[in-house]
Parts: structure tokens; sequence; C-alpha cells
């Protein structure tokens, strides 16, 4: 499946203009001829545009990752929500997944709304290519831009996806959408170069972050921990979403576990402690007062607190210093990986583990397991590290299917002339 447009639409109304130190600050252009793109003028429209549909794919992925992995349970009955739960492969084939527009839609899927913004952050890097500096002043940060976003759109395709294509190109598996992944982010990280700008700086760290997961989903522990060292205390880079306004451009999480009760906290991550005894900080939950069940009048509720802050202008973090940490300690082990292990906790302000455990890889999926709660790398570490996903039946009384990735879309292998189905 192409996508690719003869005109484009930037959903750009929730932008706040006045906010000029946001991503997405810029005027709405409405439709825009394909034949006047390349207008320089346009680009601040085309990298908006290029952006939104990333955080529409992002918090996306983030919702329908988190209930495959059974961080969350579907706590609504609707047929576009709870097989995904359940993990329906006739259901699932048949939801690509889009872009909200009202808060009561309870769809899932990431696999269209990350192609689309695949395809058009790679078109916006190819346009930003053949104008001169003189011509776009700003070039440089846009060509590293639209890499190291293009390389995080391949990172989770091949993350969740059994296998992929391209642009209407034949199935290719994992390991080479994660080649892509690393191509992306090896230009993001040439454009940004040794550049004290901060934009750059912060661009060139974000490339880090997708190169190191990238290289540990592709088995290179060296790389992965090489990556990972160079990115510094405190980073964070978010996916940035703005309360009220349009619904494509709020927190889809925040609205499906707080504002719609379309999304519960499953059992393995209500309660949890700390080896003293102490709430785990790291995995905010709650049960309402009184207690209630959700939607579906089953499944009881239980509420994430991590993103909340600013309702569903809450940010959702991309690439972070406590990522690369237990990147680097799942890449080192031994001593240097449980410092790094114990960097991250500091950040939490949890006590250090202080002797090293006989099975560091259980201490690593355990520590990612909390910390990266809520934030989409829980389906990928279950797929990397062979855990078992739930069986049997469910609360609901429907039965788990023996899906683990996700396979390519009707929509694709229906369209694609390269898939012969």
């Amino acid at each position: 499946m192409r996508y690719k447009f003869s005109t484009l639409v930037v959903a750009l109304a929730a932008v706040n203009a006045a906010a000029c130190d946001k991503l997405l600050s810029v005027d709405n252009p409405g439709r825009v001829p394909a034949e006047t793109l390349a207008d320089p003028a346009l680009m601040p429209a085309l990298e908006a545009g290029a952006l939104q549909q990333f955080q529409c794919g992002w918090e996306q992925y983030v919702v329908t990752a988190g209930t495959l992995s059974g961080e969350y349970w579907v706590s609504n009955g609707f047929i576009d929500s709870h097989p995904w739960e359940w993990r329906g492969i006739a259901e699932i084939k048949a939801n690509p997944g889009g872009c909200a527009t009202t808060r009561g839609q309870t769809f899932m899927g990431f696999y269209t709304p990350l192609q689309q913004a695949r395809f058009q952050l790679e078109d916006l890097g190819k346009r930003a290519a053949a104008f001169t500096d003189a011509q776009l002043p700003n070039r440089t940060r846009i060509q590293a831009e639209a890499a190291a976003y293009a390389g995080y759109t391949y990172v989770l395709l091949g993350e969740g996806m059994c296998d992929m294509t391209i642009d209407n190109g034949p199935k290719i598996s994992r390991a080479d959408v994660f080649k892509l992944a690393e191509q992306r982010f090896t230009e993001a990280l040439g454009f940004a170069g040794t550049s004290t700008d901060t934009a750059l700086v912060n661009l060139r760290n974000m490339a880090y972050v997708g190169r190191a997961r990238e290289r540990l989903d592709a088995g290179n522990l060296a790389g992965a921990a090489a990556d990972a060292a160079l990115v510094p205390a405190g980073y964070v880079r978010v996916a940035e979403y703005t309360e009220g306004g349009a619904v494509s451009r709020e927190n889809r999480l925040y609205n499906m576990t707080i504002r719609n009760d379309f999304l519960s906290v499953a059992p393995a991550y209500r309660g949890l402690t700390l080896e003293n005894g102490q709430p785990d900080p790291r995995v905010r939950v709650v049960q309402p007062t009184p207690p209630r069940a959700g939607n579906d009048n089953v499944t009881p509720m239980w509420q994430q607190q991590k993103f909340i802050a600013q309702a569903g202008g809450t940010p959702l973090p991309i690439a972070s210093y406590a990522e690369a940490q237990l990147i680097l300690a799942e890449a080192t082990g031994g001593q240097a990986g449980l410092a790094a292990i114990n960097r991250v906790r500091a950040l939490s302000n949890i006590p250090a583990i202080t002797t090293l455990p006989a099975d560091f890889q259980s201490l690593i999926i355990e520590e990612r397991r909390r910390q990266l709660f809520s934030e989409g790398q829980r389906y990928g570490d279950m797929l990397r590290f062979n855990i078992p996903f739930q069986s049997g039946t469910n609360r609901k009384g429907q039965t788990y299917s023996t899906l683990t990735c996700v396979p390519l879309p009707d929509v694709e292998t229906r369209n694609n002339p390269n898939l012969g189905s």
C-alpha cells in the first residue's frame, strides 16, 4: 500500500501560533496543491504535518502495544478495541489503525498512521535536500529531524509487525526493517554532526537512543552500548499533545485510560512494590473511589497515573536517558550493567541494588517492565525475550489466540501487487 497523496492536507487547526517554542507551531495552510510544494516557504507546514502524523502514530502504538502486551485490559466492548486484548487474528488484520477525531472512538492499530508518518517524513527529507541553505535556513535541522523521526517509525514497525512492506514493495523481514531504521538514524547523526546548536544536539541524542534501541533489537549489543553511553543525563524527547481543540492533537492514552474508562491497568501492574515493601513510584496506578467497572460493566477500573499531569496535553516520551541506560545495562551486563540500572533507579529515588543477581536477564526484564510502563516498550520486549503471552480465556470468556507479532493488515495484502493475496 503506497501512502502518497496528490494533495497535502495538513491538520494543524489545534496548533497554538503563539507558542513559538513548540514543534508544531505554524499557521494552518489548508489544502496545498502538489505542484506548489517546491516552494521553500511551505516547508514549515510540511514539517508540522509530518510531525503531527508521527505523534498520532506514536500514541497509537503506545495504546495498542500496551494492550497486546497485557499492560492494559480493554474495559469497553467495542469490536474495534477488545480483540486487541485477546489478539483476534482476523479482527486485527481488518483494523490497521488511524488517528482519532473524537474522544469517544475506541479503535486501535498502528500500521496505517506509522506508515503515513514514515512516508511524510521521508518525503520531507527529500524536499529539504532539494533546497539550498539560503532558500531554507533551517535545512540541516529539518533533514536531521526527518531522518530521526523516520528512524523511529521503522523501529516501531519492525518491533510490532511480523513482517513488513514499504511503498508497495515486496515483503521484507523485521531484520530488514531494523536495517532501514539504522540507516535513518545514521543519516540523522550525520546531519547533526558535532553542532552545538540546541535543536541539533537534541536530535543527535534522539538518534543515539533510537539507534541503540534498534541495535538492541537487531542483536548488535556492542553497537547498542556504544550509542547508549553517549546520551547525557537528563535527556528526554517527547511527543507533544494539546488539551482541547482538535482531538487529533490530544494524548489518546490519557483519553482512553482516564477520561473514558476504555482501558484498565491489568493486575500485573497494580500495587507493585520495591524490595523494601514501599510502593514503586515508576508504576503509579490507582483504583477510582468508589470502585467501578469500565464501559463493559465487567472489567474493574484501575487507572494509570504516569501520564496525567496536563490531561490530554500530557506529553509521551519518545527517547530518554533512562531508556538509554537500560539499553546500556542489557548490552553490557555484569557490574557495569548493574551500575546503569542503579543510575535509572536513582532517577526515581529508588534504593540501589547492591548485589549482582545470578539471573541478570530477569532483572533487566523486570526493570524495563517497570521503568518503561505505558511507553510502548513491553510489547517489543516480550517478542525479543520470548516472554509468554496471555493464554486461555479472559474475564469476559474471550479466548486468547496464538498471535504474538502483528500480521500485515488486509488493506495491505489485498492492494499490494507484490504480496499476491
